[in-house]
């Protein structure tokens, strides 16, 4: 299961607040299918919002529990009945991997007030 900071937490909490449950835990529980929507959803939102149709509140922890360790992502948040997972794109993992140093600094353009002086 993925791990996240405090800060990386609250970032995804404001960023997920605008968004709409993706997949819906129906009264049966967490079956292969909707493992796999949900897998589908991660790769390609990384940020989504899962809402689930049990009542016990102990039972949705366990399916919250179960989804991230299905799926190798982070709990961000659960209130009531929806929770809020995230997983990194592949790309993103890459990108910060192979952060590319940034260009050099050009010089500041001269200006009409640096050629009078010479």
């Amino acid at each position: 299961m993925l791990t996240i900071t405090v800060t990386q937490r609250r970032e995804l909490k404001a960023q997920a607040h605008a968004l709409n449950p993706i997949v819906m835990i129906g009264k049966s529980g967490l079956s292969a299918n909707v493992v796999g929507e949900i897998e589908r959803a991660l790769s390609s939102h990384a940020l989504i919002k899962i809402k689930a149709q049990v009542d016990d509140r102990a039972a949705r922890d366990v399916v919250l529990e179960e989804i991230c360790q299905l799926t190798n992502a982070a709990p961000v948040q659960h209130v009531g009945k929806v929770f809020v997972i995230y997983r990194p794109k592949p790309e993103e993992i890459e990108k910060k991997l192979e952060r590319v140093p940034s260009k050099k600094k050009r010089p500041p353009l001269r200006r009409k007030r640096d050629f009078q002086n010479e």
